[in-house]
């Protein structure tokens, strides 16, 4: 498609100061300069035919990249008969303008705008001010949507009954109430750790981000932190569940059989996990070894309680547990926390039985089959019976 243009004397507008402000933020602010001018362009489109009354007509602005000149365009598709004069010239009219022109070419007109200079800078600066907000919002996305899953450290800067305002620097952070550790208070100007769970942008191009202490993720970063180890890659975390606040359950696992994952979590004298309970604010925490053998990792899941039998049903994913007489109210746990937390981090459904309670439970089996036996006995008796009476007649 050929085009032409038609020459003219123009009134341009000269914006070498917006063009070199734009040269500014490309370094600045990261913002692409050629996506700058292009919008500064649309918008200046917009703004021309809002204030000229021409909506109707095809209009194109264009920005010399180099010395930042403007001019305005009105462009005319070329056709064999006008339908349109606002957006249509005829085949004969743009052959005056050049003889190469044929159907479908597209004519452009060089406009001469009064006043339009003050509008042009009006808009542009409304752009670029634009820009400058959304680039800033964008890089603050950016920056924290790497550190999801991280552990950031704020201010507390409001506190309300549903949610905690934390001053992260260059945004606030909120950590919602189910975020939060119940057995906590939080303070104005405290300085607090948490971990970043989510980054969202609301509907206006504002960056949320949502902080948490309760979550299993932030106890694993904390373990991280504490034990380089797993950070290395030589111990691993294959399982954490947790009651915030209470008790957090953790298995870990080393490929390497001459390392004990659980004595390095440890560490000498309790040192590395009594750290990670003191940030968790006295929360207890099981540190057990994962295994692949799922009696014996229920088994350990069961800790502080010593179990004495494990029977699985690998289809079902359903494990029936026999504990000392003793050690049932531990193995179950207050409220029941023990035995949910073992199910969780198991990913196993777990029925808890003491000794006594299973002994019971298999002679009550036991009866009911012996019961179910004389049933079955007595049927047949009466069946012989009958069938003699049959025979008999």
């Amino acid at each position: 498609m050929k085009k032409k243009i038609v020459k003219q004397e123009s009134a341009e507008i000269n914006t070498t100061e917006m063009l070199q402000a734009m040269d500014e933020l490309e370094k600045t602010e990261g913002i692409k300069k050629d996506v700058l001018m292009e919008s500064i362009e649309q918008a200046l489109v917009n703004a021309y035919k809002k204030n000229y009354e021409c909506n109707d007509e095809n209009i194109k602005i264009v920005m010399d990249k180099l010395d930042g000149k403007m001019k305005v365009y009105q462009e005319k598709t070329v056709v064999e008969d006008v339908q349109d004069d606002k957006k249509e010239i005829s085949l004969d009219e743009a052959k005056k303008i050049n003889s190469n022109y044929k159907v479908d070419d597209v004519v452009e007109f060089e406009l001469l705008p009064k006043k339009f200079g003050r509008i042009a800078a009006q808009t542009a600066k409304q752009i670029i001010t634009q820009k400058i907000r959304e680039a800033s919002r964008d890089m603050i996305f950016n920056e924290f949507d790497s550190k999801k899953g991280e552990i950031i450290v704020g201010q507390i800067q409001k506190v309300t009954g549903k949610a905690i305002i934390i001053d992260l620097g260059k945004i606030e952070g909120i950590m919602p109430k189910k975020e939060q550790i119940p057995t906590e208070t939080y303070n104005v100007n405290d300085k607090i750790k948490a971990c970043v769970i989510s980054v969202e942008k609301g509907a206006k191009g504002s960056v949320q981000v949502v902080l948490s202490r309760a979550s299993t993720k932030f106890v694993e970063k904390l373990f991280k932190i504490e034990i380089p180890e797993i950070d290395d890659g030589v111990i691993e975390i294959k399982a954490i569940s947790r009651e915030a606040g209470s008790r957090s359950k953790v298995a870990v696992f080393s490929p390497n059989p001459n390392i004990d994952p659980v004595g390095s979590c440890v560490g000498q004298k309790g040192i590395r996990i009594q750290n990670i309970i003191n940030e968790l604010n006295g929360e207890k925490i099981d540190v057990i070894e994962w295994n692949e053998d799922p009696s014996i990792f229920i088994s350990a899941a069961l800790l502080p309680a010593k179990v004495m039998a494990v029977d699985v049903k690998e289809e079902e994913k359903f494990a029936q547990v026999i504990v000392p007489d003793d050690q049932l109210s531990l193995a179950i746990g207050k409220g029941g926390q023990n035995a949910k937390l073992a199910a969780r981090l198991t990913n196993w459904k777990i029925d808890i039985k003491s000794e006594s309670q299973f002994r019971e439970m298999l002679e009550k089996q036991q009866e009911e089959a012996e019961i179910e036996q004389e049933d079955d006995n007595q049927e047949e008796q009466e069946a012989e019976i009958e069938q003699e009476d049959d025979n008999q007649e």
